[in-house]
């Protein structure tokens, strides 16, 4: 039976996330996840969003698609943010305890994304987090870089492609070792 990765596109609907310059953190999230859903499907994957359209879910709402999705990962994705503009940069994931499987995909998708270009911001233990602690499979939340840096959103925007690819590449390697960065 393939893996199934739920894919959680942050925000969504009245909440826009962290905004910078007009750009809304919900479009960038949304606009990644289907595009990584797209070529996980490619690459033999079964998938299941949260949400496809701009439509604001809450929290619970999340937990419960991904609990009854029979799924293998939930993946939220997202873009960090800063009070001060073009003062951080980077790619973190963060994951609500270490030692397991979930911690695999953090590191290899983080690792994949700084093959992009992202500074490697590492991994951020976060227990406050409801998507993290309540999932029943492992979960996790990747920053895909800050909304309120141009290097950033540069390397967004000029390198999309390769940014999902990157994405898929991390679950990828997670679900199976063997598989090459040609397949992606």
């Amino acid at each position: 039976m393939p893996y199934r990765i739920i894919i959680d596109a942050g925000h969504g609907g009245f909440d826009n996330g962290a905004v910078f310059r007009g750009r809304k953190e919900k479009d960038d999230s949304l606009r990644l996840a289907l595009e990584v859903g797209d070529r996980l499907v490619q690459n033999g994957m079964q998938v299941a969003y949260t949400r496809t359209t701009d439509t604001y879910r809450n929290a619970n709402e999340r937990i419960h698609i991904a609990n009854h999705s029979d799924g293998d990962v939930f993946i939220s994705l997202h873009r960090n943010a800063s009070p001060y503009p073009n003062t951080y940069r980077g790619v973190e994931t963060l994951i609500f305890n270490s030692g397991d499987k979930k911690e695999v995909y953090a590191n290899n998708i983080n690792k994949a994304l700084s093959d992009v270009g992202f500074r490697n911001l590492g991994i951020n233990l976060r227990q406050d987090l409801a998507i993290l602690k309540y999932t029943s499979m492992p979960a996790l939340v990747v920053e895909v870089g800050f909304i309120h840096s141009n290097c950033d959103n540069d390397l967004f925007d000029d390198y999309f492609e390769e940014v999902a690819s990157a994405i898929v590449l991390g679950i990828l390697l997670s679900v199976d070792e063997n598989v090459s960065v040609s397949q992606v």
